[in-house]
């Protein structure tokens, strides 16, 4: 019996040693596995650090009014950034949310000022629109196994056309449109600050939607898609179901972006808001979302939409070039990607 144990012993000895070697841990290290874990610290010590440093540039940059119009400014973005995000945490990537939320507005627009049609099936027609956009992106990343890329860059042209042969290149102002498509554009004031509607409709498709990822099977089941699509078919869920609604629930979104863009700019024009784009994509990058899907959050990308507005007002009160700004944004991307891709070699 005491020549089984001292045989033992060394053999879990060296199995002890072994372990404690794996776990030690650098302050670096431990770092990176805070962000790992809670992906929107990373855009929240920037921001602060961003409003900090610009609030010292420049005395207006805190100034109340200066403030409205950063919010105010977020609001699209920061809508069209969430359907990016749920795109995103499966892996993919959408080019055409641009598109699809100013074809929506056209459509919202011109049904009921050409059409005559009440402005609450004037919303629905728009909603039918973008869930009809979000489908066909789902149906050919799901049935015909295309690159999210290459299908959204494709249908990113299809919906431009749509939409100029829609609406023939017209704007519609939003003096002909009945009140309730602009009435996201009407603001109220907290602490000096002027907040829209359409700020206080993004919010609550935030909460909404970080809720249905955080506490629903769905939402794990989104993230499960993200992190290893093979593994979640093993498991038994339904990828392809999956990733079409995740589509589904982007257009839906881009709908909603839609009518804040028509109160925002008390208008329905073709040409506004087709370079969202790069900026939608570049705040769920920020945020801490990762390019290649199933890790971040929602409230990481409202962090990253502020990110990108906070710089791009700053930089302009300093009297930089709308190019310089470009050019600061694009580095904001290339260090989130390089942080992200450090951030993914944590030991799990």
């Amino acid at each position: 019996m005491s020549q089984q144990t001292s045989s033992v012993a060394p053999e879990t000895a060296a199995i002890d040693l072994a372990e404690e070697f794996l776990d030690r841990t650098t302050p670096l290290s431990r770092v990176r596995n805070a962000l790992h874990r809670y992906p929107a610290i990373s855009p929240a010590i920037v921001l602060v650090l961003a409003v900090i440093v610009f609030g010292l540039l420049n005395e207006r940059f805190l100034n109340p009014a200066n403030l409205s119009l950063i919010t105010q400014q977020v609001a699209v973005v920061g809508t069209l950034a969430i359907a990016q995000t749920l795109i995103i945490l499966t892996a993919g990537i959408d080019l055409s949310v641009g598109a699809v939320m100013v074809l929506s507005s056209m459509v919202i627009a011109q049904s009921t000022v050409q059409a005559g049609l009440p402005a609450i099936l004037g919303l629905a027609a728009g909603l039918l629109v973008a869930l009809g956009a979000g489908a066909l992106n789902g149906f050919l990343v799901t049935k015909f196994r295309l690159p999210p890329f290459i299908v959204t860059l494709g249908t990113l042209n299809i919906f431009v056309a749509l939409t100029l042969l829609y609406s023939s290149g017209a704007t519609v102002r939003g003096a002909e449109m009945p009140a309730l498509l602009t009435w996201t554009g009407e603001t109220f004031q907290v602490g000096g600050v002027n907040f829209t509607i359409g700020v206080v409709l993004m919010l609550a498709v935030y909460i909404i939607v970080a809720f249905i990822l955080g506490r629903t099977a769905w939402g794990r089941h989104v993230h499960a898609v993200g992190d290893d699509k093979e593994a979640a078919r093993l498991a038994g869920i339904s990828v392809n179901r999956v990733l079409v609604s995740v589509y589904l629930a982007a257009g839906a979104i881009l709908a909603i972006g839609a009518w804040i863009q028509i109160g925002r700019s008390n208008a329905a024009s073709p040409n506004a808001g087709l370079d969202l784009n790069l900026d939608s994509i570049t705040a769920v990058v920020i945020g801490g979302t990762s390019l290649f899907g199933g890790r971040g959050t929602v409230w990481g990308t409202l962090l990253g939409a502020l990110i990108v507005g906070v710089f791009r007002n700053g930089l302009s009160l300093a009297g930089l070039d709308v190019l310089w700004q470009t050019f600061a944004v694009g580095v904001l991307i290339v260090v989130a990607v390089s942080v992200d891709q450090w951030i993914r070699k944590v030991r799990k």
